[in-house]
């Protein structure tokens, strides 16, 4: 399932993001990616010994871990610290799947990949977040702010930008539900419970819905 989520970011922690950023210190990202990712990775990331990852990440994870869609559909348990990539002209990462474990310390696996979009998409051509799915080939390009969470066990790859410079946060999350069909279950039928929970919140089948929600997330979850 691959969910769309709108404004995670505001116009002036846009701006704040961007200010950072441009005064951060970038590293080849070929050096964080694994051995059958490296071959294919052509990009730069905010170095991980740069002082300015706690005030991007406070800023940036902590606006998407505050998001109630993000919420609801990757039922997050953990969640990575994110990197900051920088695509350039003639840039791209080509077709690849994320790790299925990750962490330098505590381990956690990936269920879900989250990728911020932090500039406007005039800004470059190219670029496009290209996943593979069930029903074909999905091409991402959103606005700056937003945000596309996909399954991390899709083939997916970046293309080529061709003008400009595309910035993304990128991350991984753990999710309670491991199974992504349960949890793209999960997330729409708490859409309906939420939706019945303001409008008809002392109707029966508000009750029902509520009750199977609860122990279905009881049922299901990995904590």
């Amino acid at each position: 399932m691959l969910t769309h989520i709108t404004g995670v970011l505001n116009e002036p922690q846009l701006g704040a993001v961007r200010r950072l950023l441009d005064a951060g210190h970038f590293a080849d990202g070929s050096e964080s990616a694994g051995m059958a990712a490296q071959r294919v990775k052509h990009n730069q990331e905010l170095a991980l010994d740069d002082a300015r990852h706690t005030e991007l990440n406070n800023l940036v994870m902590g606006c998407l871990v505050r998001n109630p869609l993000y919420r609801s559909a990757a039922m997050p348990l953990k969640i990575a610290t994110p990197y900051y990539a920088r695509y350039t002209q003639g840039m791209s990462y080509g077709d690849h799947v994320d790790d299925p474990v990750m962490g330098d310390g505590p381990l956690y696996r990936s269920d879900v990949s989250v990728t911020i979009f932090l500039n406007n998409p005039a800004e470059y051509d190219g670029g496009e977040l290209i996943i593979n799915t069930t029903f074909g080939q999905q091409s991402v390009k959103l606005a700056a702010g937003d945000a596309v969470l996909y399954p991390s066990s899709s083939i997916h790859r970046v293309a080529e930008v061709t003008r400009g410079e595309r910035l993304v946060a990128v991350s991984w999350i753990q999710s309670m539900v491991r199974n992504p069909e349960q949890r793209a279950l999960l997330h729409e039928l708490n859409q309906a419970r939420e939706t019945l929970l303001r409008e008809q919140p002392d109707s029966e089948d508000t009750r029902r819905v509520n009750q199977s929600y609860i122990n279905l997330v009881r049922m299901w979850s990995e904590v």
